[in-house]
């Protein structure tokens, strides 16, 4: 009777799944968008040297073990100034609500600064106990990275402290396997293969504005919004793919055609080529480009991407 009891009870362990949301916070630039990409298997979250590129919650979602894990890849948190910037930081600190775990991630190479530490600040101000990991530690020298860990902690109460580089994988299965074992015990949220539920007609104006962000000078991108008109299935199974990139003055659209129509051919090629290794689908992708004064303070451009324009 006893054996029977043990094998049932083994059985019944076998079975337990966990699901949970674990929400990635930081400065901007500190590398939550490629741990987004890295668990979910592929491209879900934007990701540019710039900084600010990611401008709403993505979810990226995938399976450790038994555990389905769902990030929340978050807008970097910094001090706004526009419109904008403040409804990011807004949509950042709104996705805390939903989480099972907090993750604060810092850039190691960057170290304990001024955004970090008001995040931290805030952290302690509000009660959360989140999961230290500090990343990008290919690129610091393994003592500095202790007294990095050592201040943070001083500063912040953590539950974990993980360093990791996201880039190349080093260290970060531990960081995994923290969350699976901690999140709570659940059916799955979204079927097994799903890795984001972001629309595809979204994903692709993201993929477009990582070009646009790759490839035009340092303040143009941030002036620059992109939006998906039209998503299309064509009867030979290719996508029709309009998106239009709106800018606030002519001399912008001028920068993002470019010469002859140079740079705006260039950034659909790059665009069109990522999607369609992404989506394993043909595109027709059709930009356009249209001068939107004041976009910024617009209502109609925050709804499609959830953010607050009261913010």
């Amino acid at each position: 009777m006893d054996k029977m009891a043990d094998k049932s009870s083994e059985q019944s362990e076998a079975s337990i799944t966990r699901a949970g949301f674990v929400s990635l916070i930081g400065a901007p630039n500190a590398g939550k968008s490629t741990i987004t990409n890295n668990f979910a298997g592929s491209k879900v979250s934007i990701v540019s040297p710039k900084a600010q590129t990611t401008r709403t919650i993505v979810k990226g979602i995938g399976i450790y073990d038994k555990t389905q894990i769902i990030f929340l890849d978050t807008p970097g948190i910094f001090k706004p100034k526009r419109r904008l910037d403040r409804a990011m930081v807004a949509s950042a600190w709104g996705g805390l609500k939903d989480a099972d775990i907090v993750v604060l991630v810092v850039d190691a190479k960057r170290g304990f600064d001024d955004e970090t530490e008001a995040i931290v600040e805030k952290l302690n101000q509000d009660k959360i106990e989140a999961v230290l990991v500090l990343n990008k530690v290919d690129l610091i020298r393994k003592e500095n990275l202790l007294s990095l860990s050592a201040a943070l902690n001083q500063a912040g109460k953590f539950k974990e402290t993980f360093m990791i580089s996201a880039l190349t994988g080093e260290n970060i299965d531990d960081f995994y396997r923290y969350l699976a074992d901690n999140l709570p015990e659940s059916p799955w949220y979204y079927p097994e293969d799903q890795m984001s539920d972001m629309p595809l007609k979204l994903l692709a104006a993201e993929v477009v504005r990582e070009k646009l962000f790759l490839y035009l000078r340092q303040e143009l991108p941030y002036s620059l919004t992109v939006e998906p008109e039209l998503w299309q299935r064509r009867d030979d199974g290719s996508v029709r793919a309009e998106m239009t990139i709106y800018v606030e003055r002519d001399n912008q659209k001028i920068i993002v055609l470019g010469k002859g129509g140079q740079m705006i051919k260039k950034i659909g090629q790059a665009a069109r080529r990522e999607l369609e290794e992404m989506l394993e689908d043909r595109i027709h992708l059709f930009l356009f480009v249209k001068v939107r004064e004041n976009w910024i303070n617009d209502p109609a451009r925050y709804n499609p991407w959830g953010l607050n324009f009261n913010s």
